[in-house]
């Protein structure tokens, strides 16, 4: 009986070690991404960023070489200074990825534009602040230098086979030395950067509660 106990205890041990060591990690990329439309090519930075997972890659991400900025919002719950609709940069899933609200996300490159979402009950409590990246597919995205509207961009977003918008959540980099990969509270990880001048952090890895 004691040994019996003593395989579940340690079986159990085991797994919760695997589950803590499972943590993603930054590696730079040197090279633009693939598969990138010419009416991009100009915009997007050639150094990008891949999330490293348990499985192996989980995503790779390009920002745009500078982000347009404008004043500071006066609504506190936003907390970055672009336009809505604004390109933001490109991300690719290798292999099939997920959103913030675990809708599954097919092998792609997709655009990054900015966004908030609207206060609205549907919305309560979905994030502290206002400011999310939606994905677009970047066959169905044509124009780089557009900033559809947010009607226009929610439907644009669902085109990556989704029923709900893809989006990740944006929020002001809380590690100071960037680029860099941080865990917030139990599943989220966060991509911290700077694109020009502009600090930026998406969570790349984990679910809304909203």
């Amino acid at each position: 009986m004691t040994k019996r106990l003593f395989a579940v205890f340690s079986a159990a041990f085991l797994t919760a070690a695997l589950a803590f060591s499972q943590d993603y990690k930054l590696e730079k990329i040197s090279t633009a991404p693939p598969d990138l439309p010419a009416a991009y090519a100009s915009l997007i930075d050639t150094q990008g960023y891949r999330m490293l997972g348990p499985k192996g890659p989980w995503c790779e991400v390009w920002f745009r070489k500078s982000i347009p900025t404008g004043d500071k919002p006066s609504d506190p719950a936003i907390t970055l200074p672009i336009a809505p609709g604004t390109l933001l940069g490109v991300l690719r899933f290798p292999g099939p990825g997920s959103d913030r609200r675990g809708q599954t996300i097919k092998a792609g490159l997709y655009t990054m534009r900015y966004g908030n979402y609207p206060v609205d009950g549907a919305h309560q409590g979905v994030a502290p602040q206002r400011d999310f990246a939606l994905l677009t597919p970047v066959a169905n995205d044509a124009n780089p230098q557009a900033t559809p509207g947010f009607e226009a961009l929610v439907a644009q977003s669902k085109t990556s086979g989704t029923a709900h918008p893809a989006v990740f959540s944006l929020e002001p980099p809380s590690a100071s030395d960037l680029p860099a990969v941080t865990k917030e509270g139990d599943n989220d990880w966060v991509l911290s950067v700077k694109v020009g001048n502009l600090p930026v952090a998406i969570i790349l890895v984990g679910k809304a509660e909203g």
